[in-house]
Order: structure tokens, then C-alpha cells, then sequence
């Protein structure tokens, strides 16, 4: 086989890989948001190096059912791109850039501004795998249910608290396990383990988190240490996955703490060129209730070219000492049309 298609396939199967399988695809997961490209990476070598690309832009235009008048469109754009070489001790070294951009926070922009990006570098072997840079989100990716399809967006399915952008961190695969556990700039950590094996004609999934972390209200006057575990099962069966996730948080200040726990679950398979999913979730912060749920659809019109759904509801909020640490009451239609590449 010429050394341009083994270069290609390898960095497909990176691609294709679960996020904590660095120590063997060494391909760096620096995309955190919810939108991420469902083709394989375009691919080139120059020398010993192989350069990847992968990217989507998406228009979207989101419908408030609340009061079903108002409705805004917008642009979203992003790409992550790669530079891999093998030594000759047989380690890997790859640099990533990951970058997007989104013009409204329904649609995955920050507060202060449209453009985000991480970056990081990575060195692997056999021993596993080391990582630098804005990698805080890896083992969360490695551990975490899986996206719902098209525009579904399932409210509050993770910890409040988070990490600093920048950190280190390691990955490593022991037989059916997986390991890893990334240091943020401010010292909080998460470390996270996933077992997986089939069984008859089953695939089957378990990842357990754990993390401390910063939450900061919006709005609010402090900010509140996170302490927090996840549970995550997962079941695949042809083309239909089942997961269930549950979790526990504990925040902390000067003054009185809360705590929250939560669960959620969801199905999403395939039906020829349509994708779909249907998610919930269930929580309660010192007694307080919140609810969301979210249906998607995805159908294939073309390779890299997809029309996409989504339906989503979120109802949650709990004061803690006269402040307010979670404020959500929305419904929203979302349908838009996606490249992908």
C-alpha cells in the first residue's frame, strides 16, 4: 500500500477513536463544544510529518416556542487542524489547533466573545500518553454520554463547576481500560476511568469521573469550589446506543454549601441516511428541581452535507443564600444545514 494511504488510514482510525484512546491514536480531542465534524480528516505528508484537517459550517436558525414570535439565525464555523510525527524511539508527537466561531451563545459563543480555541501539544508510547495546553476537557470527553444527534442540546447533563483552560494531563489504555486525569493552571483536577468489552452481541461501556473544579453564577458576587463524581453505563446494539449517567456535586463557599445530584439518559441510533436521538435529564440542587429534555434528527442529503433538528426544553433554578445558581426556563426549535468535512 503507497505511504499516503497507510498515512490516511491510520489518521482515520485516530479519528474514529474514542477520546481517551490517545496512548494509541494520538489524535488530540480539543473540541469541547457541541458541534464536531462527522467525516474522516483530510489528510497530507510532507517529510515525516502528516498534516489533518477536519471542519463544518453551520446555519442555524432557532425558534423560542415560549412565545413562538421570536426567532434569530446564525453562523457557525469550526475546525480542528493537526501536525503528527513518529520518532525513531517510536514516539508520537502531535500538535493541535482547534478554533470556532459562533455569533450568539444559543449557538455555542461565549459571553464575551464569538472566536474560541484551544491548543495543545501531545508525546506518546507505549507508556501512554502525555499532553500540555487546553486540554481541561479531555477526560470529561473520554467519560461523557454521547452527543445527541442533529441540533439536540441536553441542559445541565454535566458538572457546573470548571476547569482552567490551560493544564496538563496523562492518557493510557491497560487491557479493557483506559485512564487519564488532567491538572488545570489553578490546581483542580479530573480523573477518569472507562472500561469497555462485548458481550455476545452487545457492546458494552463503563466510565466513573471525578474532579474538583470552580463555579461561577452568572451574575453571582463569589465563586463556589465543585467537588463532583459521575457514573456512566452505556449499551450499543447494532445501531442503537442506550446510556444512563448519574452524578453528584457538592458546592462550597463561605458560608452555606449545596448539593446536587442528577441523572440522565438517553437512546440514539440510525435509520438509514436519518439519525435521531431522545434525551432527559432530572436533578435537584438542595431540594430545588430542574428538568430538560432534548430531541434531535439528522438526515444525511450528502456526503458531508446534512439537514439538521433539534428540540429542546430546560426548566431549572435554585437560590443558595439569597443568590441565584441556576436561572434556565427555555424551549427552542433549532433546524439548520451543515457541511461538514
Amino acid at each position: 500500500m503507497p505511504a499516503y494511504r497507510t498515512g490516511r488510514a491510520l489518521l482515520v482510525a485516530a479519528a474514529a477513536a474514542s477520546t481517551f484512546e490517545l496512548a494509541a491514536a494520538q489524535d488530540i480531542p480539543l473540541n469541547y463544544e457541541r458541534l464536531s465534524s462527522m467525516e474522516e480528516p483530510l489528510a497530507a505528508e510532507l517529510g515525516d510529518l502528516t498534516f489533518t484537517l477536519t471542519g463544518l459550517l453551520d446555519a442555524p436558525l432557532a425558534v423560542d416556542l415560549r412565545d413562538g414570535r421570536s426567532a434569530e439565525a446564525g453562523l457557525v464555523g469550526n475546525f480542528q487542524a493537526g501536525a503528527l510525527v513518529q520518532l525513531q524511539n517510536r514516539w508520537r508527537v502531535s500538535l493541535a489547533y482547534f478554533g470556532q466561531y459562533a455569533t450568539d451563545p444559543r449557538f455555542g459563543s461565549r459571553p464575551d466573545r464569538e472566536y474560541t480555541d484551544n491548543a495543545a501539544l501531545s508525546v506518546g508510547g507505549t507508556w501512554g500518553t502525555l499532553l500540555a495546553g487546553n486540554v481541561s476537557g479531555v477526560v470529561r470527553e473520554g467519560t461523557r454520554r454521547g452527543r445527541g444527534a442533529g441540533n439536540a442540546d441536553l441542559a445541565l447533563d454535566d458538572t457546573l463547576g470548571e476547569r482552567a483552560e490551560w493544564g496538563g494531563g496523562y492518557t493510557g489504555r491497560f487491557g479493557p481500560w483506559v485512564v487519564g486525569a488532567v491538572v488545570d493552571e489553578d490546581g483542580k483536577f479530573d480523573a477518569g476511568a472507562t472500561f469497555r468489552r462485548p458481550i455476545d452481541n452487545t457492546d458494552y461501556r463503563l466510565s466513573a469521573r471525578v474532579g474538583t473544579a470552580v463555579f461561577a453564577p452568572a451574575g453571582g458576587a463569589r465563586n463556589f469550589d465543585s467537588t463532583a463524581a459521575t457514573v456512566v453505563g452505556e449499551a450499543i446494539y447494532g445501531s442503537t446506543t442506550f446510556d444512563l449517567g448519574v452524578g453528584y456535586e457538592r458546592l462550597s463557599a463561605r458560608g452555606p454549601d449545596a448539593e446536587r445530584w442528577y441523572a440522565s439518559a438517553g437512546a440514539r441510533g440510525k435509520l438509514g441516511a436519518l439519525g435521531w436521538s431522545a434525551e432527559a435529564h432530572h436533578g435537584r440542587i438542595e431540594g430545588e428541581a430542574g428538568i430538560s429534555a432534548a430531541l434531535g434528527a439528522r438526515y444525511d442529503v450528502a456526503r458531508g452535507l446534512s439537514a439538521n433538528l433539534g428540540l429542546n426544553h430546560a426548566k431549572a433554578s435554585a437560590d443558595l443564600a439569597g443568590e441565584r445558581l441556576v436561572d434556565l426556563d427555555d424551549t427552542s426549535l433549532v433546524v439548520s444545514l451543515r457541511y461538514s468535512f
